[in-house]
């Protein structure tokens, strides 16, 4: 008797309990709460679907609430799609969904995404609605959903097979990757190109560029504090600018190649011409890399001007050739280094006929980032630097080494704080030269 006694107890516990659970109001005082009453969205590219978001939909009235609807204010006009707790708002039922319950201290997940249609403008355009929660009781509350939208030309596997030029206003999202075939010239110049993961460029004619930037096509964050832009590998997995034997003759000028995958830029082995060259950087930005910032085999190439920083793997690698190296910035401060890794390595595996550096800056985070490696004594390896700053310890030889500033960890000015912002948390660095640095006069800036 007396544990049939307490099952009965039990279970009267537990109807009372499912009754104050499922009991609703129609009071206009009780009203949802939301997590957010704003989803502001990253930038998007029109035609082209956003990263997920979502909020969450909370009761904390005290009683359960229904909804009549939940709808958006503009229907399918400003191209988002919300699904509500597993619940669609199909466009065909008018946007909307019908009859939902938020029971006491529940809540609903919303998830929100965006593909904007063109607005035909230079410029990105606001893209705004509301979500809109009809309670039973006639109240109304509302979510605002907000992005900027941007129209952008979208262009997918793109062989250049004739001398070509591209230059646009509005930017331009690259599928598949460009090739540029050995008898042509593609001249890409004033523009913006976003890479959709995937291949880069790969040039078996000539590339010129001036006043360019490579990037991948993500314009939203990872998190709050890092947008994509700052992340390595976003596109050009085999290469961002990859360089093939027949091609020669290129011209990079204040271009800017950053987060690319396995290569920033890629000299790929040819019969070294030294009269020749096969790339002139001027002026250039190759930034956080997956891989190497730019590796040169058994090239002809000059470097004026340019910055070369935070790569997976070396900042800059010479493989033999000829390189001419004048007022650069080189400077491995890569966020997951392992060590190893170099701000500039050269060797001598293939002939390495002159390697020439003035007035430039060679740092990083390692005790010694500057890396010379000696396959033999017998294959050509000449080189010399002057007036430059290296972090490595310092080499007695006249004649190869001019008016160097030897840099060790124990300078008082060494390594990140010969710049304006090395900003390790963030991912945001300037590499202008701090007012207090030693290596005033060197370096791209």
């Amino acid at each position: 008797m007396r544990r049939h006694f307490f099952y009965i107890l039990a279970v009267v516990a537990a109807l009372i309990g499912c009754s104050e659970n499922d009991s609703f109001t129609t009071s206009r005082g009780a009203l949802l709460t939301f997590s957010s009453d704003t989803v502001k969205m990253d930038t998007v590219f029109t035609g082209i679907g956003s990263s997920t978001y979502s909020f969450w939909v909370y009761n904390h009235s005290g009683d359960g609430i229904r909804l009549n609807s939940v709808r958006l204010r503009n229907g399918n006009q400003t191209g988002f799609r919300v699904n509500i707790d597993g619940s669609f708002l199909d466009n065909s039922m008018g946007s909307s969904v019908n009859d939902l319950e938020i029971r006491k201290d529940d809540s609903l997940r919303v998830f929100v995404e965006l593909t904007a249609p063109e607005r035909h403008q230079l410029d990105p355009q606001l893209v705004e609605d509301h979500l809109v929660f009809v309670l039973e009781s006639g109240v109304e509350q509302n979510v605002c959903l907000r992005a900027w939208a941007w129209d952008a030309m979208k262009l997918h596997d793109v062989v250049i097979h004739n001398d070509s030029l591209i230059e646009s206003a509005c930017p331009i999202v690259v599928y598949g990757g460009i090739s540029v075939d050995s008898a042509a010239t593609l001249t890409i110049r004033n523009t913006t190109v976003y890479f959709h993961d995937g291949r880069g460029i790969d040039v078996y004619g000539r590339l010129l560029t001036d006043s360019a930037i490579f990037r991948g096509d993500r314009l939203d964050h990872m998190f709050d504090y890092l947008p994509y832009d700052r992340v390595s590998g976003q596109w050009g997995k085999s290469g961002g600018i990859v360089f093939h034997a027949s091609s020669s003759g290129n011209v990079l000028r204040r271009t800017e190649i950053r987060n690319a995958g396995l290569y920033g830029v890629l000299c790929d082995s040819a019969a070294c011409d030294t009269t020749t060259l096969r790339l002139d950087m001027y002026r250039c930005v190759v930034h956080n890399c997956d891989g190497d910032g730019l590796v040169s085999r058994h090239s002809n190439i000059r470097l004026r001007q340019c910055q070369f920083t935070n790569a997976a793997g070396d900042c800059v690698s010479i493989n033999g050739g000829r390189v001419e190296l004048s007022r650069c910035t080189l400077a491995q401060f890569y966020p997951f280094q392992t060590g190893g890794r170099a701000a500039l390595r050269f060797t001598n595996v293939m002939p390495l006929y002159a390697l020439n550096c003035d007035s430039s800056i060679i740092t990083g985070y390692a005790d010694d980032v500057w890396m010379r490696i000696i396959n033999d004594t017998v294959t050509s390896m000449a080189y010399a630097f002057s007036n430059s700053l290296l972090r490595t310890p310092q080499i007695a030889d006249t004649l190869r080494f001019r008016n160097i500033l030897w840099e060790t960890p124990k300078d008082s000015i060494q390594g990140k704080m010969h710049f304006i912002n090395i900003d390790e948390k963030n991912f945001y660095y300037d590499f202008h030269l701090d007012s207090l640095s030693t290596a005033k006069g060197w370096g791209c800036y």
